[in-house]
């Protein structure tokens, strides 16, 4: 039996985490506090379950949101990465290494769903270099963000 391992962590490459066993779900939540916390539209989540959850490098700061929930965040670079409730935690989707393998399968706080999420995909659609001309500086941009998979140090050349 093959047992399932997800990796991920923050954009700056701080705070980095294992998940081993199987999580129990995904889902968006639209409420405005997730939406706060996240800056953005919604807040994708993974519910971990019972999976086991180890930091492997740095450990998330805190900010208590409310009277039952706490979110983890990296305390260099500010990548949302938890929802902890008594019922238990979630991992922010965005912060695993391959997110794809997670897709929603439910949506929470939709009385707080903003009102066009529903025609977003009639929106014109660009790839990033298809706005070289407008942001010319994309043609040179070097990524300090961290890569999608565990490394030994990071940033590279530096001590982990």
């Amino acid at each position: 039996m093959t047992v399932q391992v997800y990796t991920g962590g923050c954009q700056c490459g701080a705070t980095r985490f294992r998940i081993t066993g199987p999580v129990k779900g995904s889902s968006i939540c639209h409420c405005r506090m997730c939406q706060k916390a996240f800056g953005a539209f919604f807040a994708p989540l993974v519910d971990i379950g019972d999976a086991e959850l180890v930091w492997t490098r740095g450990e998330p700061k805190h900010f208590q949101s409310s009277n039952h929930v706490k979110r983890g965040f990296c305390p260099e670079c500010g990548t949302p990465l938890t929802y902890e409730a008594a019922d238990g935690m979630a991992v922010a989707t965005g912060a695993f290494d391959e997110p794809s393998q997670l897709a929603p399968t439910v949506q929470y706080g939709i009385e707080g769903r903003l009102p066009f999420m529903d025609s977003l995909h009639r929106l014109p659609e660009r790839h990033t270099m298809d706005d070289i001309e407008a942001a010319p500086f994309l043609a040179d941009i070097v990524s300090r963000q961290h890569p999608d998979h565990d490394t030994e140090t990071w940033p590279e050349g530096g001590t982990s």
